[in-house]
């Protein structure tokens, strides 16, 4: 006697009665979704732990390329406070390039889960942003490299003298350096925000241009508080650029405003509060035929009577 597990199929609370997904059917899209994003974000991990040793050294070029951080035979030395704290911080830097390497896979299946429930100008807007995120964000990652370099060189020359010798915290050290270029990067994000409040119509151009004096010193107080250096290089730097992509996006906006105004020159001098002509003509209607009259649906139809049965004399009794 075999035995076999029998293949079930979707019930009626799992398959809507139109065809759509239900509930329980977007759970498992969703469930098989992360499964494949996270099986993409081990394969980078491995690769990360493959890149994790070039990859601190770079990170590591910022304050070992400064003339006082290195000793009397050119090293650049770090220390550790822990006997693990080098391999943790391996493993962390690993993690962080797998993302970065895996990012096109769970990224598209992030979209793929999300996609459809957007209308397509919702689908365009999406891919204009997606499209300027990620350069955005490797600019200041390099500006954050440019601040790290210059703050550090300023740190040293007013800390360090006479017979004091600096030595950093590899992981402190890691740690400031990618928070930094993580806040920077997140920081040039700004502009698309501006966009995305124009091209959903809750702010103008013009509005958004009359509000520079007030971006302006935002920027600076944000750049202020954020640079870990005292520094005014870094300070001045971010809020420069940040600065200068506000207005970046302010000129997009104008040129958003100009297309979607295009057409309605015919309408420049109609107030908005002026009532709009109506036609009022009523058109005679004729005579309308007579309707047959049916029967009503699912009433029974007529029976004939049956004819009438003809008797002779002989049939009497």
């Amino acid at each position: 006697m075999a035995f076999g597990l029998k293949k079930r199929g979707p019930s009626t609370f799992e398959r809507a009665a139109d065809g759509s997904m239900t509930l329980i059917e977007h759970f498992r899209e969703l469930r098989n979704r992360l499964f494949r994003a996270s099986l993409a974000i081990v394969v980078g991990f491995g690769f990360g732990v493959w890149l994790s040793g070039r990859v601190l050294h770079v990170l590591q070029m910022p304050y070992c390329n400064l003339p006082k951080a290195r000793l009397a035979n050119g090293d650049c030395n770090f220390v550790q406070l822990g006997p693990a704290d080098l391999f943790l911080l391996q493993m962390k830097v690993a993690l962080w390039v797998g993302l970065i390497i895996a990012a096109p896979i769970w990224l598209y299946q992030l979209w793929a889960f999300i996609a459809p429930g957007l209308h397509r100008h919702e689908r365009r807007y999406a891919y204009f942003f997606t499209a300027l995120a990620a350069p955005l964000f490797a600019a200041g990652a390099v500006l954050a490299f440019f601040v790290t370099s210059k703050g550090l060189e300023f740190l040293l020359n007013v800390s360090g003298g006479g017979d004091v010798t600096t030595t950093l915290d590899i992981t402190r050290y890691i740690g400031f350096v990618t928070n930094l270029i993580l806040l920077f990067g997140v920081a040039f994000e700004f502009p698309l925000i501006v966009l995305m409040l124009n091209f959903v119509g809750l702010a103008s151009a013009k509005r958004l241009l009359g509000w520079w004096r007030v971006a302006i010193f935002v920027f600076f107080a944000f750049s202020a508080v954020v640079t870990p250096t005292p520094d005014p290089f870094g300070m001045t730097a971010l809020a420069f650029c940040l600065s200068a992509l506000y207005f970046g996006a302010v000129a997009v906006a104008f040129i958003n405003d100009k297309r979607r105004r295009r057409g309605r020159e015919i309408y420049a001098d109609v107030p908005d509060d002026e009532v709009s002509p109506l036609d009022l003509t009523v058109e005679p209607v004729g005579a309308v035929g007579g309707v047959e009259a049916t029967a009503p649906v699912g009433a029974p139809e007529p029976v004939a009577a049956p004819a009438p049965i003809e008797r002779r004399y002989d049939d009497m009794t």
